[in-house]
């Protein structure tokens, strides 16, 4: 298992090499200048370009920007946001935890809802439930994310009041409120505040649901496909000539068996909320990397999107990394 990991690894830093150069170029072949972006565009004088391109040290040449960008990217230096002066670091670190509580929620909803309803189909093969299951799967995916966040707020938030309509907590309860972890569904029970922490869970639903709602038609129908090929196997035969119950037959034999790819859909799918929930943090107004990065965009702040996008791919790729070693782990086979 070492020799595999070290492996992985070892395939793991060409494809980061291969991420941060991609960012590198792309964001200085990008049309429009950053400084007059960064300083308004109106009045501007070539003093202050200059000095904003020495600030963010576009001044020098090409070849020293990429190795310095690389360096900085090891020791995880983000530089400075030019937009809010803090360290993108610092920035990055404080509103993880908020995109990593978010996509973990919808990650179990649709690991949740995408397992039952695969199964549930698998075993009814061809049948109306199944056909209608794999209907609502295809449609579930094929919705634009943003539309069901917007239908949930407006029916759920604005018609029938049963959930906030954004944040992460009351906004009275929020301005004393001291988080730890900043998890704050942990952080309250942490606290032992269970009126603050139903607050919480209150305000995850709705965006955590959305996620959810979206990602587990497809795990849903991977679990589906991967159930139907473990069914038609022989030792389920012999499970099923052997008198056992159905249930058992399900779950011991075909489910267990069958989790191999649906672990890797789980894992790609988390690294993918993780970096693609922008669109659910704006709607919900939800303080994470996502929005962080979306307000970035917005105002040119190029230390910021630069940060993020490298933080982003990081994770994905330490993500990719465990989903191998979980992979391996599952089948040996995988090892040899």
């Amino acid at each position: 298992m070492f020799r595999y990991i070290a492996a992985r690894l070892a395939l793991t830093i060409p494809m980061l090499l291969i991420l941060l150069s991609l960012v590198f170029v792309i964001l200085r072949i990008l049309p429009g200048d950053p400084c007059l972006a960064l300083l308004g565009g109106r009045n501007v004088t070539p003093e202050d370009i200059a000095q904003c391109r020495e600030l963010l040290g576009l001044n020098r040449p090409i070849l020293v920007q990429y190795l310095d960008y690389l360096g900085d990217a090891v020791r995880l230096d983000f530089g400075t946001s030019v937009r809010t002066g803090l360290p993108v670091a610092q920035e990055l670190l404080l509103r993880f935890p908020a995109t990593f509580e978010l996509a973990t929620a919808g990650m179990l909803g649709a690991t949740l809802l995408g397992l039952a309803s695969g199964v549930y189909a698998s075993v009814r093969r061809d049948r109306r439930a199944d056909h209608v299951i794999r209907v609502l799967n295809i449609a579930s995916f094929a919705m634009p994310i943003f539309w069901i966040g917007l239908m949930f707020l407006m029916l759920f938030a604005v018609r029938w009041r049963l959930f906030p309509a954004g944040g992460r907590l009351d906004p009275v309860a929020a301005a004393f409120f001291v988080p730890i972890t900043n998890i704050y569904t942990l952080d309250t029970l942490l606290r032992g505040d269970l009126k603050l922490f139903v607050s919480a869970v209150r305000h995850l639903f709705l965006p955590a649901l959305t996620l959810a709602i979206v990602v587990s038609g497809f795990i849903g129908r991977m679990t589906r496909s991967s159930m139907l090929e473990v069914l038609d196997r022989e030792y389920v035969t012999v499970a099923r000539a052997k008198g056992l119950q159905e249930r058992k037959v399900i779950s011991r034999h075909a489910l267990a068996n069958a989790l191999i790819p649906i672990v890797t859909v789980v894992g790609l799918q988390f690294a993918l909320l993780m970096a693609g929930a922008i669109l659910t943090e704006t709607v919900y107004s939800w303080p994470g990397i996502a929005r962080y990065l979306l307000e970035s965009i917005s105002s040119r702040d190029f230390t910021a999107i630069q940060g993020a996008v490298v933080f982003i791919a990081f994770f994905i790729s330490a993500v990719n990394l465990l989903v191998d070693v979980l992979y391996a782990r599952l089948d040996p086979r995988i090892r040899f």
